[in-house]
């Protein structure tokens, strides 16, 4: 076994034994084989890759040793802006009131309701904290009460690796049902007899293939089979229609859809197809009256909306057609309306779309740039819609529309202790791309630092990936960034959702490097502005914006001082090869096939482990998770142990595996934050802030 020492230098950090792996190419009959030295730290079962782990965590605890008293600073402030005791805006589901709540020193929700109003008893239907107990990780994947309210469902998952355990409890006698089901997604769904349950099981590669009708009481041995996916490429999930009166079945991938239905007063029965598969179309859909309302893509690349007899599922009408400037997002019915939730300009914008007068109206929202997505609404037949607001400047706030006087109430913004929201300002900026795009840049600053010479350190984040729009939102933490001077950017690149479909489309596949340049462009936008310098320009990204943050380090180390990537995808062509790991098959759509040439090369010259080399690089902080099952750990790993045999400067490269946890981090809101201050304080420390 390599042997690692048990103290560390900056001249003498771990490195990885090199031991050379061949991969060789069907497509050219391995004429262009591909060398990799760190492939044996793939392998989780070899005592040496574990001890390599703990030998660059214990490298990382020794060279931020002088940061723990500043950590330590970070993490009160950061725990003194939260309100510990604190409790949701409840929401009505039936006769019941339900809402989660927090108390100080425990990490976890409680989930709670009172029956029909605020005055009644509190009534605890389960405690994540007691169910937390002896875990050094915990997530409720899944926490549902039965149509009558008496019976719940949850999934809890121990280890990370998001396969979920399922258990039932009833509400009405406080006892737990014998049964409990392994290996499931979250995906779940109640049948309205209030007995019959769908779920769904992941096969080896972490995808959900598999769904089963399960009978309360039963032997989860017995469940019945429903449905299988064999085609690599989707995914199956369970859902209800707002209206309940329906159990969807998806199966999907990244590019086309197929939905079954069920009539969930008669959950025994077989389910039936809306529309049969057809590559590259994709739809979802929700119920009301006798139709379905669909959203589609067919002929419509920000999609449209359709409706269909619910007998003839496949007899679609127009409702609302296609719209350059709009994408639909998505529909939620209510017993008299429809809520439509779109992307314009950059910018979530909900509107209400009357069934019987066809009267259409957008909500006006107020801040130049802001997130709003729906909150808990639960009711059909309610008279409002509920909403969850936010922005860079402002905290998490609910508000409710009412329907008819078209009017926002605000029922309950987040308490963010000592924080005053006059004394930050955000706006929305352009920079220019390479060929003449101009990308969105969302900034929130300290209003006394508006001064434009280059002087004020920035840390400029982005995603990018999957047409999934970056959250313009509020966090209490970065309050810690913004009072020591910081500017924080998010750059709103292609490859991401912000500016509708074709956003998305302009930023994957052949089109991927888009997504680096325009981040690029964003950095050199800012310097040029005068927002800040190179030498106090600091970036992240997590996931797949850990490939954005390894790409542009790649092409322009010079950029910036400082990077943190967190659980970074960055080996990309040899895991989307891999059939056995989640980024294989499924994600062909996103980046292409890299068995076939063209696909392979173009996403080798941008893979961030495969275009390392010979340079000075930024300081780098790399986070991983052990137990991940997005980006395993390896990926991280290897990136680290070929930049810390390749790059030719002194700055600081470390990795830090939470050797408890998978791709989300720590669990728990007090292991979030030590995370949280543990990266900030990296940062600032890069930025000479740490004092």
């Amino acid at each position: 076994m390599e042997q690692h020492p048990t103290t560390f230098t900056p001249a003498n950090p771990p490195r990885a034994k090199v031991r050379p792996h061949v991969f060789k190419n069907d497509f050219d009959g391995g004429a262009t084989p591909r060398v990799d030295n760190y492939h044996w730290l793939s392998d989780a079962e070899n005592p040496e890759v574990i001890a390599y782990l703990e030998a660059e965590n214990a490298y990382t605890d020794t060279m931020t040793d002088h940061l723990s008293d500043f950590r330590e600073t970070l993490y009160a402030e950061m725990l003194g802006r939260i309100q510990e005791t604190d409790r949701e805006v409840p929401y009505r589901h039936g006769d019941y009131l339900y809402y989660r709540r927090t108390e100080a020193g425990k990490p976890y929700d409680i989930f709670c309701r009172r029956f029909k109003d605020e005055d009644a008893p509190e009534e605890i239907l389960l405690d994540s904290n007691q169910l937390a107990e002896g875990c050094e990780f915990f997530n409720l994947g899944i926490c549902a009460v039965s149509p009558n309210h008496r019976i719940l469902a949850y999934a809890i998952d121990t280890t990370g690796d998001e396969r979920y355990t399922l258990f039932f409890r009833d509400l009405d006698g406080d006892r737990p049902y014998p049964e409990r089901i392994d290996n499931v997604d979250p995906s779940f769904a109640w049948g309205n007899d209030n007995c019959t349950v769908f779920y769904t099981q992941l096969d080896d590669s972490y995808r959900p293939y598999q769904v089963y009708r399960h009978r309360l009481g039963d032997d989860p041995a017995t469940d019945e089979f429903v449905y299988a996916e064999d085609d690599k490429a989707f995914y199956l999930s369970i859902a209800k229609t707002h209206s309940d009166a329906y159990i969807l079945l998806a199966s999907e991938s990244k590019v086309t859809s197929e939905i079954w239905f069920l009539d969930a007063d008669r959950p025994r029965e077989a389910f039936r197809v809306v529309r049969p598969r057809d590559v590259g179309i994709e739809y979802s859909l929700e119920h009301h009256g006798d139709e379905f309302y669909i959203r589609t893509n067919e002929n419509a690349t920000n999609f449209q909306l359709v409706k269909a007899p619910i007998d003839r599922p496949q007899q679609w009408e127009t409702v609302i057609p296609h719209r350059d400037d709009t994408m639909l997002v998505r529909v939620l019915p209510f017993a008299n309306r429809l809520v439509l939730f779109e992307r314009k300009n950059g910018l979530p914008q909900v509107s209400v779309w009357d069934v019987a007068t066809k009267r259409y109206q957008a909500i006006a929202f107020p801040e130049p740039t802001y997130h709003v997505s729906f909150g808990d609404n639960y009711e059909f037949e309610a008279s409002y819609l509920r909403l969850n607001y936010t922005s860079l400047v402002t905290p998490p706030s609910v508000f409710d529309y009412h329907f008819d006087s078209g009017t926002l109430e605000l029922k309950k913004e987040t308490p963010v202790l000592g924080y005053d929201r006059a004394q930050y300002v955000s706006e929305r900026l352009y920079a220019t791309a390479s060929d003449g795009t101009q990308i969105p840049i969302s900034v929130v600053y300290r209003r006394q630092n508006c001064d434009r010479d280059g002087s004020h350190p920035l840390w400029l984040t982005g995603y990018g990936s999957y047409g999934i729009p970056y959250p313009v939102s509020f966090r209490s933490t970065r309050v810690s960034l913004l009072d020591r001077g910081v500017v924080f950017a998010i750059a709103h690149v292609r490859g991401g959702g912000e500016m509708g479909r074709p956003w998305y489309e302009a930023g994957k596949l052949f089109k991927k490097y888009n997504t680096f340049t325009d981040f690029i462009a964003c950095a050199e936008h800012l310097i040029a502005q005068g927002w800040t310098r190179s030498d106090r320009l600091a970036i992240s990204g997590g996931s797949a914006g850990g490939l954005l943050v390894g790409a542009v380090l790649n092409e322009r180390p010079e950029l910036f001082e400082v990077a943190v990537a967190d659980v970074p995808f960055v080996d990309v062509v040899t895991t989307i090869l891999n059939p056995d790991l989640p980024l294989s098959a499924i994600e062909w759509d996103e980046w292409g096939n890299p068995n076939e040439e063209p696909y392979y090369n173009y996403m080798l010259s941008y893979s961030p482990y495969d275009n390392v080399h010979k340079r000075d690089y930024p300081h780098l902080l790399v986070l991983a998770g052990l137990h991940d099952a997005r980006v395993k750990y390896w990926e991280p790993a290897k990136w680290t142990a070929k930049l810390r045999s390749l790059k030719t400067d002194d700055n600081l490269l470390l990795l830090k595996t939470n050797m408890e946890a998978g791709h989300g981090g720590a669990s728990g809101r007090y292991g979030y934050l030590r995370e949280i201050a543990f990266e900030y304080a990296f940062v600032l420390d890069r930025l000479q802030l740490s004092r």
